[in-house]
């Protein structure tokens, strides 16, 4: 008996030390950020932070969410697997209802020896996960305005649906619903007070804290920061306001629907009406460029509070054996075809940031355009840290193309939205969205029969990235329609690398 407990405590040993020499995890989420910052090639948005980031890793360029809204999106990525999978295709369904059993990649890390620790906005709202965690999960609280007009105009609001959804009643209703003012405080706000007056300054103080607590400890760590902004409102100290010219802000190109599109393809976005003053309709140029220089301004602060938590790790010295990543949950409009907010299956809201930088990476500073999803995180992650991967995921590890990031990958990336009903009827509907090198092709299709088509989109990145001209109707495109629709039907499976 004494010889058996003696090899337990050998193996267990065994087990820590190779866990001691995998590297760290810096998990870092963003909400509502579009892939639009210097990285990307946008040098007028102030974002040193994060530039800094892509220099030292790699920036992907086409990485796609699996549904544009804050829940579905993250507990896809967190679990690995797609929404018709997690059955999350809202923001009131946990993923545990579907999949009871699953192994989150929190989770995945912690069984593994790592020291899993999460705070601020990593799950939707309310939606935490307490098995992916080694510690609860934190939240700081802290004010939504500065300016004591602002919080009572927010005290006094008629509570509302959640923040980051659609309104959902038909009809009159949903008119009614739309209609109605001073839900919330106001959308912007730009006042003189300190970064750590909003939750996302104390949650960067509370990571930094965090980040020299956890250098003491032996075992590596997987720590998930969740930033809010640039999500609305949007609210921020007045110096990052003050690093643009509200002059110089330009308007979206494309302010009108999509020709030849279904009209439910894409909604004006009832989310940014749920505050106050918020117009009905299309939002006047003077309103449309306040809130670019909000959404703006929200960036910079959340790009500074990112910059915090990499000076800790660098002066801790902990860079050096950290993987460090960093995504945005969806991508967002901000009034391309004549709307704002995400809630739909368009490039502007699918295509979502994400930098990665591992330690001794021969490649960094480079940029991608291969295809990749967020349900490949999972995958890659554990890849980068030497662990096994679990059966259930559903996504393909990008570990490849750091060593090469213009090797041929994924043919395709898929992406999804429901919708009420369709023109004809019938509902409810999915659109189903498949990204492919040149084209996005989505199929609306009833959810009680896949067989049951209401509309196709087809846009040609090639000739018109913006996605302004539906083509699937146009006779000479029948033959790539059918083509496409051979692919789609493949689905994710058939465009793995």
């Amino acid at each position: 008996m004494k010889r058996a407990f003696q090899l337990i405590a050998c193996l267990l040993s065994a087990g820590l030390l190779h866990a001691a020499n995998r590297p760290n995890i810096l998990f870092i989420a963003v909400d509502d950020l579009r892939p639009e910052f210097g990285a990307y090639g946008f040098d007028s948005i102030r974002s040193p932070n994060l530039d800094r980031l892509a220099k030292s890793g790699i920036t992907f360029r086409r990485a796609y969410c699996q549904q544009a809204v804050c829940s579905p999106s993250r507990s896809s990525l967190m679990t690995g697997t797609r929404p018709d999978t997690t059955r999350v295709w809202d923001l009131e369904t946990h993923f545990r209802a579907a999949l009871p059993s699953v192994i989150t990649l929190g989770q995945h890390f912690k069984n593994n020896g790592y020291f899993v620790q999460g705070m601020g906005k990593i799950y939707h709202g309310s939606l935490d996960d307490a098995p992916s965690w080694s510690v609860p999960w934190q939240t700081p609280k802290a004010q939504p305005y500065a300016l004591p007009e602002n919080l009572a105009l927010h005290q006094r609001a008629t509570p509302a649906a959640d923040p980051d959804g659609e309104p959902k009643p038909k009809g009159k209703k949903l008119k009614k619903q739309a209609t109605a003012k001073n839900l919330r405080g106001p959308a912007f706000e730009g006042a003189d007070v300190p970064d750590n007056t909003f939750q996302d300054g104390k949650v960067a103080d509370l990571a930094v804290s965090t980040l020299r607590d956890l250098g003491t400890k032996p075992t590596p760590f997987f720590l998930a920061v969740g930033f809010t902004k640039p999500h609305l409102p949007f609210v921020s100290p007045k110096k990052y306001w003050n690093l643009y010219d509200p002059a110089k802000i330009q308007l979206a190109p494309n302010p009108f629907h999509p020709k030849d599109a279904p009209d439910y393809a894409i909604l004006p976005g009832g989310e940014l009406r749920n505050y106050h003053a918020i117009p009905e309709g299309s939002i006047p140029n003077d309103l449309a460029r306040q809130l670019k220089h909000g959404y703006y301004a929200a960036i910079s602060y959340m790009d500074a509070q990112v910059g915090k938590v990499l000076d800790e790790l660098d002066r801790l010295d902990l860079r050096k054996n950290t993987i460090v990543i960093l995504w945005g949950d969806h991508g967002w409009k901000l009034g391309e075809h004549d709307a704002w907010c995400k809630h739909s299956n368009t490039e502007n809201d699918v295509n979502a940031p994400l930098l990665l930088s591992v330690p001794g990476m021969k490649h960094a500073g480079a940029r991608t355009d291969s295809l990749v999803e967020f349900v490949d995180i999972y995958p890659t992650l554990s890849d980068l840290a030497g662990l096994p991967l679990p059966a259930h995921l559903e996504g393909t590890s990008f570990k490849p193309l750091l060593d090469d990031p213009k090797r041929p990958w994924k043919s395709a990336a898929f992406s999804q939205y429901p919708r009420a009903s369709g023109k004809s009827g019938v509902g409810p509907l999915m659109g189903y969205s498949m990204r492919t090198d040149r084209y996005r092709f989505t199929v609306w299709v009833s959810r009680k029969d896949q067989t049951q088509v209401d509309a196709i989109e087809l846009y040609d990145h090639q000739n018109d990235p913006q996605e302004n001209t539906n083509i699937a109707k146009v006779p000479t495109n029948a033959v790539l329609v059918e083509t496409l629709t051979a692919q789609w039907r493949k689905g994710w499976q058939g465009a793995k690398p």
